[in-house]
C-alpha cells in the first residue's frame, strides 16, 4: 500500500460543487464591480452589462469602464481559485469552465454567439489573467516549506 503525495481521487460531487462555487463567485463579484462602475458614471444597472456583448466596447467611457470591471473581476476570481480550488494544475480548467458557461449564458441571452471583437478580446484577457494569477497564488501555497519536527533535540 504505497502512499502518493497529493494523490488525486475522482470526486464528481466535489468538482461540480467547485464549478458552481466558482460561477457564483464570478457573477457575484462581477455584479459588485459593475455596480461600482455604475456608481461612477451614474447609469442604471441591467443584465445587459453582464450578458450583452454590445456593452463592452472601446468607443464609450461606459464600455471601457465595463471592461475594467471584467478585468478586476478576473483578479478577484483568481483569489477564489486560490481559496477554494487550491490546486495550481486545476486553475486553467476551472477558469476556462467559468468563462465557457459565461459564453453559453451570453449566447442564450442574445440568441446568438457574441459577435463583437471587443467581447472576445476582453474574455481572452480575463481567462489569461485569472488562470495565471490563480496558478501563481496556488503554486506559492503548494511550494511552501513543510516543517519537519524530528522530535526533541538533545544537546550533546
Amino acid at each position: 500500500m504505497a502512499s502518493h503525495f497529493r494523490s488525486y481521487i475522482w470526486d464528481p460531487v466535489l468538482i461540480v460543487s467547485q464549478i458552481i462555487l466558482m460561477q457564483c463567485i464570478y457573477y457575484s463579484f462581477l455584479g459588485l464591480w459593475l455596480a461600482g462602475v455604475d456608481g461612477l458614471v451614474q447609469t442604471n444597472r441591467s443584465l445587459d452589462q453582464i450578458f450583452s456583448y454590445e456593452v463592452l466596447g472601446f468607443s464609450t467611457t461606459h464600455g471601457r469602464l465595463s471592461m475594467m470591471a471584467y478585468i478586476l473581476n478576473s483578479l478577484t476570481c483568481a483569489l477564489g481559485l486560490w481559496f477554494f480550488i487550491r490546486r495550481g494544475k486545476q486553475c486553467l480548467d476551472f477558469t476556462v469552465t467559468v468563462h465557457f458557461f459565461h459564453m453559453i449564458g451570453c449566447w442564450i441571452y442574445n440568441s446568438h454567439l457574441p459577435a463583437a471583437l471587443s467581447w472576445w478580446l476582453v474574455n481572452v484577457a480575463c481567462i489569461a489573467l485569472m488562470a495565471v494569477i490563480g496558478e501563481y497564488l496556488c503554486m506559492r501555497t503548494e511550494l511552501r516549506a513543510i516543517p519537519v519536527n524530528s522530535g526533541p533535540k538533545s544537546n550533546l
